[in-house]
């Protein structure tokens, strides 16, 4: 069981108050946990070792390091810092695999995740959401849940092609096929996205090991229970892993949720 946490982040004339909770499992199937999870205020991350690949658990814990080197804590950061710390990433990753490898013998991770930022004078604080692979982010409001990332896979690309029907991608074979990974070319495409940081607002950061066992209509289910009454107190981050490992558990599972609430 994990706790929720807190930060506080002071703006120039409000405050960010932050409570997060994290969870990351092996599961009932794989030996080794291959993601990593970041819950470090400004950042929130998971990142997902290529299964398959070599040192997918090194891969995905290297670009922990690289962004615990590269941003303050209990700071806002800033958009440059965070793409910075995402290059820096896919150098490092790249770096694991030696000179010649190819397919399998090359190590990546996926990444997503979210950062506080001042975004400048005439901007302000924002939320920047990252992305670069098939682990996701979701924004969580008034009872809704959506998918702000957009995953980084073959099924994805058949999708917005109008191939397969998002139904059909679930089972597709090549559902775990992903086209962008840290480490896996010389320069790294991530898309991102900045939306201001004010009021109430949560956000779900998840690896595929979450979305391979739930929908997103039984996440949103879950994500409505009355946490705080719960009898055992876990945290959001404890009801959805536990319920993919439920559901049958078959990747590794790792959730970050966060709620903030600028005052």
């Amino acid at each position: 069981m994990t706790l929720n946490q807190q930060s506080t982040i002071e703006f120039s004339s409000s405050t960010a108050s932050l409570v997060f909770s994290v969870r990351s499992e092996v599961g009932n199937v794989r030996k080794v946990n291959e993601d990593s999870v970041l819950a470090q205020s400004p950042v929130f991350l998971v990142a997902d070792g290529m299964g398959g690949h070599a040192q997918g658990d090194v891969a995905s814990q290297t670009v922990l390091g690289v962004f615990d080197e590269h941003i303050a804590r209990d700071l806002p950061s800033t958009p440059e810092r965070i793409l910075d710390a995402i290059h820096s990433s896919n150098d490092a990753v790249r770096d694991l695999s030696a000179e010649g490898d190819s397919g399998t013998a090359v190590s990546g991770t996926t990444l997503a995740g979210i950062a506080l930022v001042d975004a400048g004078d005439e901007v302000g604080y924002h939320w920047m959401a990252f992305n670069v692979g098939d682990s996701r982010v979701y924004t969580w409001s008034d009872g809704v849940l959506t998918q702000l990332s957009i995953d980084h896979s073959a099924v994805q690309e058949m999708v917005d092609a109008g191939l397969i029907s998002r139904a059909d991608a679930e089972n597709h074979p090549e559902r775990n096929v992903i086209t962008r990974a840290i480490g896996a070319d010389e320069f790294v495409d991530a898309d991102v996205w900045l939306l201001p940081a004010s009021g109430e607002q949560a956000f779900l950061i998840c690896s595929d090991g979450l979305t391979k066992e739930l929908d997103d209509v039984t996440i949103a289910r879950l994500l409505a229970t009355d946490i705080h009454s719960a009898v055992d107190g876990r945290s959001m981050a404890d009801i959805l892993v536990d319920a993919a490992i439920e559901h049958g558990g078959r990747d590794n599972v790792s959730v970050v949720y966060v709620e903030s609430t600028v005052s």
